[in-house]
């Protein structure tokens, strides 16, 4: 086997895509001068001439002419005898460099050869992308699907890597054929054994916040920052805004005219809707601007335990909790408060938790988990709608009302 048909098969790397020349001959210089070594016990007096571009290999063994008999290295020395078969002119104490052929080496050690040239290939492969993406963490990346699976759909970028959208880094809404171009953030990397596994994510908070840096000219130029983001992934979010400028105004920037600006943005979250409000450091503030769209009276903060008390007019709750209590979730994300809702001129109120002894703790919780926390505020909404939005049967949420309506009505 000679080296020229070696070497042909190793020309499928010199075009890798993560591979600059100066890289693979150096890669392929130590799989060979390994080789050497084992078969040698040395590499240290052989020169390696690679060229990848043709394909072509020589390696030189580099001897010291000695009397013959006296040869004790063999490695290192090569007899006179031998070296005039091989130049006839030779002299005891010149130099003498000798073409080794591959096929010198044996067939083992070839296989063996190729075998560490395409591990190492790999492992530069795998680290190369490993680098490169462990850079775009939190950046947006577009993809191609190419597999759609139970638990989870495998993109493919041009380079052709692979690259994991999970169920649970969708949006609720989101259904993806193959062949469609798929946007989201690179949310991890890791290196689990020599592969890469790279994770991408469309639920988290990052993505939205990328997509104003994209979509959004001032955010871009840094003229607008954009201070938190909170979302329900698929329903709605929060996102506060602020300019050290004060002739921009960042909500209107950020919204455009008639919401022409963030319509790309709301449509690319499968029309999830975005409150855009103005950052503030005075907590008080933020916290009503955070329960927008309802309009708040009056807020009430314990900064030691981080609680807001607000309150606001009967008609203006609702708006204030939201649907399925995801207005008052989010601003208690995006405030760092957890918030209570009251209403004004409602003198009397008692907690559901007062009710522990007649109602069961879980039953109370699934009415907390949409933002109702009191006696008045369950028996403010409609029975049917309450049946929608809890996973209470109608049966039970009528005897809670009835409890509740005994102890106010005493």
């Amino acid at each position: 086997m000679e080296n020229i048909a070696l070497i042909e098969s190793f020309s499928e790397f010199k075009d890798d895509k993560f591979i600059d020349r100066v890289t693979l001959m150096a890669i392929l210089e130590d799989v060979f001068r390994n080789a050497l070594k084992k078969k040698f016990g040395s590499d240290d007096n052989f020169d390696i001439i690679i060229n990848p571009d043709k394909g072509d290999l020589e390696i030189w063994r580099n001897r010291i002419v000695v009397n013959d008999g006296e040869v004790e290295e063999p490695n290192e020395e090569i007899s006179l005898t031998a070296a005039r078969k091989i130049e006839p002119d030779f002299e005891v104490g010149e130099d003498v460099s000798e073409e080794v052929k591959l096929i010198d080496l044996g067939r083992r050690a070839i296989l063996a050869l190729r075998q560490n040239l395409i591990s190492k290939i790999h492992e530069h492969d795998n680290t190369t992308i490993y680098k490169h993406f462990k850079d775009l963490e939190g950046e947006i990346y577009t993809a191609e699907v190419h597999h759609i699976r139970h638990k989870a759909i495998i993109l493919l970028d041009d380079e052709g890597n692979e690259i994991i959208l999970p169920k649970d880094r969708q949006i609720p809404s989101d259904f993806f054929r193959k062949g469609d171009n798929v946007r989201g953030i690179i949310e991890s990397v890791e290196l689990k054994g020599a592969k890469p596994t790279i994770i991408m994510s469309r639920s988290s908070p990052k993505f939205l916040e990328q997509l104003f840096f994209q979509e959004i000219p001032e955010v871009f130029d840094g003229l607008i920052t954009v201070k938190k983001v909170v979302r329900i992934p698929g329903e709605k979010a929060k996102v506060a805004v602020d300019s050290y400028d004060d002739r921009i105004d960042p909500v209107g920037a950020c919204v455009g005219m008639k919401g022409s600006r963030i319509h790309g943005i709301v449509r690319e979250l499968g029309n999830e809707n975005i409150d855009v409000i103005n950052w503030t450091a005075n907590p008080q503030l933020l916290v009503t601007r955070a329960l927008s769209p309802a309009r708040v009276s009056s807020v009430k903060l314990n900064e030691e335990k981080k609680t807001a008390q607000v309150y606001l007019k009967p008609e203006e709750v609702s708006k204030a909790i939201g649907r399925g209590g995801h207005n008052i979730r989010l601003a208690g994300q995006l405030t760092g408060y957890e918030i209570d809702v009251f209403r004004e001129g409602v003198e009397e109120d008692v907690e559901l938790t007062e009710f522990s002894d007649e109602i069961d703790a879980w039953i109370i919780e699934e009415f907390k988990k949409i933002g109702f926390d009191t006696a008045r505020s369950v028996l403010e909404q409609d029975v049917a709608d309450l049946v929608k939005r809890t996973d209470l049967e109608e049966e039970t949420i009528l005897e809670v009302v009835r409890i509740l309506k005994e102890e106010l009505e005493d």
